[in-house]
């Protein structure tokens, strides 16, 4: 791939990073209307018991027509400490959980006003890590149509909606904390794949990519 659109995304999931492994050049949309229940506020992690949802509280979440980059973080509920002891719970037990802990576990301490700006300091963190260097450029104002050899991926890579329907993307299979007892669970948060797989995880992506 040459140039994909991606949406903000909270520690996205892995077949978003296949994108950021393989394309020339992204573009991040900032000026979409933003939508609930999507990757833009909320990762999937594996929990003991399976898939657990880790989502962020946003202000003024019934407010229509919001662009993304608007979105302002709540701190209700003490989501942050939350979901680092999610991440920890799930986690701790891994292979590369104590090498990468010290590198996330700052975001969950400092106070974040706006969701992408939250979701820019992760993920610049994440490629850090995974030794990514993506060209990634942030949109000025709503892309209406990209532009001809761009692949369009806002709507394309949710929670809900398969991700057989990528034809970029084939989930491959890796050690997993809970595999012998949930079986192996694809397309999580791409810190499923960093806390397991470690160094390795970029070769995970490579051979994700189609």
């Amino acid at each position: 791939m040459k140039e994909v659109l991606l949406t903000s995304a909270y520690l996205a999931p892995v077949q978003y990073y296949t994108k950021l492994f393989a394309a020339d050049c992204v573009t991040e949309e900032r000026h979409d209307h933003y939508v609930k229940q999507t990757y833009r506020n909320r990762c999937v992690i594996a929990g003991p018991s399976g898939p657990l949802a880790l989502t962020i509280p946003v202000e003024g979440s019934t407010s229509p027509h919001r662009a993304t980059c608007d979105v302002r973080i709540s701190d209700h509920g003490n989501w942050r400490h939350q979901h680092w002891t999610a991440l920890v719970s799930a986690y701790e037990s891994s292979p590369f959980f104590e090498f990468y802990a010290d590198d996330l576990r700052p975001h969950y301490e400092r106070r974040y006003d706006y969701l992408v700006d939250f979701n820019e300091a992760l993920q610049r963190t994440m490629c850090d890590l995974l030794d990514l260097c993506p060209h990634i450029r942030l949109t000025e104002r709503y892309v209406e149509a990209p532009a001809p050899g761009v692949a369009d991926f806002r709507e394309r890579i949710r929670p809900k909606l398969p991700y057989a329907d990528d034809e970029t993307f084939a989930p491959v299979p890796y050690y997993q904390v809970f595999a012998q007892r949930l079986g192996f669970l694809p397309n999580l948060s791409i810190v499923d794949l960093l806390f397991n797989m470690g160094p390795e995880a970029r070769l995970v992506l490579r051979d994700g990519c189609r």
